[in-house]
């Protein structure tokens, strides 16, 4: 057998890391695609418990310093650590494939540090490719990253719509390919679509309005949102005392800081879709979860309020108009949105009276969230980075 024939034989070789909860079941999903393709494919990295779940070899699990916003001397020090570790792990397994999964701003350092290593040592036969799965939001602040992603990428994988047609114009050399949204794939089901369909019901002058509560999936972000929409909640009673309100959480340690918070309205642990399907307006932080609003034809109130938020905004540090991004993909206010001052329970709660006090308009942003929804591709996202990334070999 020659040695271009044994090559040809070794099996392919893929480095993954993701760094948050969301990014580590979108790298399970692709992994499961890709290995539907290549059985013998090895596939190694740092994640958390759906790549381990997924037979990925993990260094150590990287959604435990999930980060958001500046971090910590301490955190920025550990960060660093795992970097250089995952670093030497990469030149010494010499991946075939390097596929950063959203989590950007360690990713794209990571990507640039193995980039950079392969350009000062050009004798080395290590020539990976790069990937980054889940454009870094480079389009709502400094755009000038997409010449840096252009300059250490092979691939990146879009899961909005926009996304290619804004690198084109900036970064033409840049390979993008949108894929479509993995939510949608994850809601192909036949209970929730049932669910979904259910969400299309009308008001009736009757009916007992439902207020879904929102407030985050982090820590600070309960902090910072609670308290201003339990108060919010309070004056919507007073005007619509039948309006029945709950609230969905991950995981009971969210649970029990919410009840220290004064919550003591009727809390859910998981099982969103549903809650969803039967609200009739949410309250909600702006973010990921505004998107799975839309699916589900939920009206809502978005809000974020968040420390250096309003000067990154003062400064023109976010360069677009809207946090929430069914307004982004709408190109219009689909969905109220208060930031920071301007998240007061007064604005909140007026907001919320006005949707459910205007059938109308209800169904009106339901039929907005469902061509928004229908932008976002059909079912078989992960199939389609899968296919994208394998064709970066000949």
């Amino acid at each position: 057998m020659s040695l271009w024939q044994t090559d040809r034989v070794k099996p392919k070789t893929f480095m993954l890391i993701a760094g948050e909860a969301s990014g580590d079941l979108l790298a399970a999903e692709l992994v499961a695609a890709l290995r539907a393709k290549l059985p013998d494919a090895r596939f190694f990295g740092a994640g958390g418990a759906k790549m381990a779940a997924a037979n990925v070899e993990l260094a150590f699990d990287m959604t435990q310093h999930a980060m958001v916003g500046i971090p910590t001397v301490g955190k920025y020090l550990k960060l660093r650590q795992m970097g250089d570790q995952l670093r030497e792990m990469a030149i010494k397994r010499a991946p075939d494939v390097v596929i950063g999964i959203d989590y950007g701003g360690f990713n794209l350092r990571f990507g640039h540090a193995i980039k950079r290593y392969i350009r000062e040592n050009p004798f080395s036969t290590w020539k990976p490719k790069l990937v980054q799965f889940v454009s870094p939001q480079v389009w709502a602040s400094r755009p000038r990253r997409a010449r840096q992603i252009a300059a250490d990428y092979d691939l990146l994988l879009s899961i909005f719509p926009f996304e290619k047609a804004w690198y084109a114009a900036r970064v033409p050399q840049l390979r993008v390919e949108f894929v479509g949204h993995p939510m949608i794939d994850r809601f192909a089901r036949e209970d929730l679509e049932f669910a979904r369909r259910g969400s299309e019901r009308s008001s009736t002058p009757n009916h007992q309005a439902k207020i879904l509560l929102l407030p985050g999936s982090r820590t600070g972000e309960l902090k910072q949102h609670l308290p201003v929409m339990l108060q919010a909640l309070q004056l919507i009673q007073q005007k619509l005392p039948e309006a029945k309100a709950k609230m969905v959480l991950p995981n009971p340690a969210l649970m029990r800081l919410a009840q220290s918070l004064g919550a003591k309205l009727e809390i859910q642990i998981g099982e969103l879709p549903w809650a969803l399907s039967e609200a009739d307006v949410v309250l909600t932080k702006t973010g990921t979860v505004t998107m799975e609003c839309a699916y589900f034809g939920a009206p809502a109130v978005t809000l974020y309020r968040k420390q250096l938020l309003g000067l990154a905004l003062a400064l023109r540090i976010i360069k677009i108009k809207t946090l929430t991004m069914p307004n982004l993909l709408a190109g219009e206010e689909v969905y109220p949105e208060f930031l920071q001052k301007a998240a007061t329970p007064q604005n909140l709660a007026e907001a919320t009276l006005a949707l459910l006090q205007d059938p109308a308009r209800q169904q009106k942003i339901k039929r907005q969230l469902a061509q928004i929804i229908d932008s976002l591709g059909q079912p078989g996202a992960p199939k389609r980075a899968a296919d994208a990334v394998l064709s970066l070999f000949p």
